[in-house]
């Protein structure tokens, strides 16, 4: 018997959308109807045979790791796709199926969509960490290794690679935190508010979290099913934690060209046409991974903003694929960025000589003037002039003397020796005391407070495995001794 043709509606809407969501879909459901029927049976919603017909089959499914069926129009979405295949691995009809008692699409949808992006996010975050350890141990390398420092894009002071990439690694802290965060906010359970009135049913939702590795139950069963705070803030965190990695990169690729970090052969591409050229193109990779990133943060931004507080479609469904490329380009984002500083090194930073020329030593010039009492207006003001009559490395101490002609009479010998050793060397700053600077202490200090905020994120990570794999544990056990009987 022929299939009958797909409607316009089921052609250009309910194939393509079942086609995005089956695969990720369909096993998580299995599984949330494991937890949800083990409660019914325990409950005493359905008896004891029934709910082990239906956990049979659930393990049947759950087992079978072929592709999906085609959509063919005999069955709307992958919710109704469930109920078809597990009557038929129950041996009975769909009207014997006990499967959805107590349960709407909306509260399956919006609990299986937590369990997919928590499940997400666990990775993520694990990058995150990884990316945050390897640009430690990074800035622990090369604390004393100068380069110059720029605002602007123009030559501002010295600075060394080991304080650029612990400055990073402190935004990644941040930004580890915040996934932490919001994998907390992500586990808990809306499973049991049905469509958004909950149900007359003696259901025991906190089972059903527990079973699945959440941590607690949403509160209200409106906000439950309704709620989309925290579908934006995946979105949004992704977009942001992406942005300040993109502003990294851009760095990234003017030490490249300027030759000072190595070009990591495993990132790089060839020419099509000149032999010489190493392209780093990863790196332009990541800037345009960091704009699709923030276009899926406002499209999830629109949908929800554009919604009426009770619709799951526009504020939840449509939004799946956004947030679920999302967390996948977020994970390859930091697996490239991560690999990428793993692999730089040192190949020629600038100089001492082509530092001073740059000019970025002249703020530690007018600052060594401040050291021995002169305002620092009037300090500025001399070195200015010292600057537009020639390079630091011509100054003298007789050109020093008359640049603060008519502006300050406080130089004596020691302060114009402090000026004109600051402006020559820059390797001064490796010296620098000041706790959050680029002194070669301070910065390793720095790295290890760092490395004891990751810790502290990985902590939480480890908890929040450990508590997926009990539930699991106790799921099979339990689904597996209720099958039996």
């Amino acid at each position: 018997m022929s299939t009958p043709a797909l409607t316009t509606y089921q052609r250009h809407h309910l194939r393509p959308t079942y086609d995005h969501h089956v695969g990720r879909l369909f096993p998580a459901m299995v599984r949330a109807s494991q937890a949800h029927v083990v409660m019914l049976t325990e409950q005493g919603l359905i008896p004891a045979e029934r709910g082990a017909r239906l956990l049979r089959g659930l393990a049947e499914l759950r087992a079978d790791t072929s592709a999906a069926p085609p959509f063919d129009g005999t069955f709307e979405d992958t919710y109704y796709l469930l109920e078809k295949r597990l009557a038929a691995a129950c041996g009975v009809p769909a009207s014997e199926l006990d499967v959805q008692m107590a349960r709407s699409r909306n509260d399956l949808d919006a609990g299986v969509f937590r369990i997919l992006l928590r499940d997400q996010l666990v990775g993520v975050l694990d990058r995150v960490l990884a990316t945050g350890a390897t640009a430690l141990a990074a800035a622990d390398r090369y604390a004393e290794v100068v380069i110059t420092g720029y605002t602007h894009r123009r030559p501002a002071q010295p600075t060394t690679i080991g304080h650029a990439l612990a400055g990073y690694a402190e935004a990644l802290a941040g930004e580890a935190a915040a996934y932490a965060d919001l994998i907390d906010a992500l586990n808990v359970s809306p499973l049991g508010s049905c469509a958004f009135a909950g149900t007359d049913l003696d259901i025991d939702p906190a089972r059903v979290a527990e079973l699945l590795g959440f941590a607690g139950l949403v509160t209200n069963s409106y906000e439950a099913v309704a709620g989309a705070d925290h579908l934006v803030r995946v979105g949004t965190l992704n977009a942001q934690a992406l942005a300040t990695g993109a502003r990294l990169a851009r760095t990234l690729m003017d030490w490249l060209s300027w030759r000072w970090v190595t070009t990591p052969g495993d990132f790089t591409q060839g020419s099509s046409i000149m032999p010489q050229k190493r392209n780093p193109v990863v790196l332009e990779h990541l800037v345009s991974y960091a704009g699709a990133t923030a276009a899926d943060a406002a499209s999830v931004l629109n949908n929800v903003g554009a919604a009426w507080w009770e619709d799951s479609n526009n504020a939840t469904t449509d939004v799946q694929v956004r947030l679920w490329e999302s967390n996948d380009r977020t994970d390859r984002f930091f697996a490239l960025l991560g690999g990428f500083l793993a692999e730089i090194e040192p190949l020629e930073p600038p100089s001492a000589e082509e530092i001073v020329a740059s000019g970025a030593t002249t703020t530690a010039a007018a600052d060594a003037l401040t050291r021995h009492g002169v305002p620092f207006r009037a300090a500025h003001s001399v070195v200015g002039r010292l600057v537009r009559a020639g390079a630091p490395d011509t100054w003298t101490a007789e050109g020093v003397r008359a640049a603060a002609q008519g502006i300050t009479d406080r130089l004596d010998d020691d302060a114009v020796a402090d000026l004109l050793a600051a402006a020559v060397r820059p390797e001064l700053v490796l010296d620098r005391a000041q706790v959050d600077g680029p002194g070669r202490c301070a910065v390793r200090n720095q790295a290890a407070a760092l490395r004891s905020r990751f810790d502290t994120v990985a902590g939480r990570l480890a908890a929040v495995r450990a508590r997926l794999a009990a539930a699991d544990e106790a799921l099979d056990a339990v689904a597996a001794e209720r099958a039996a009987r």
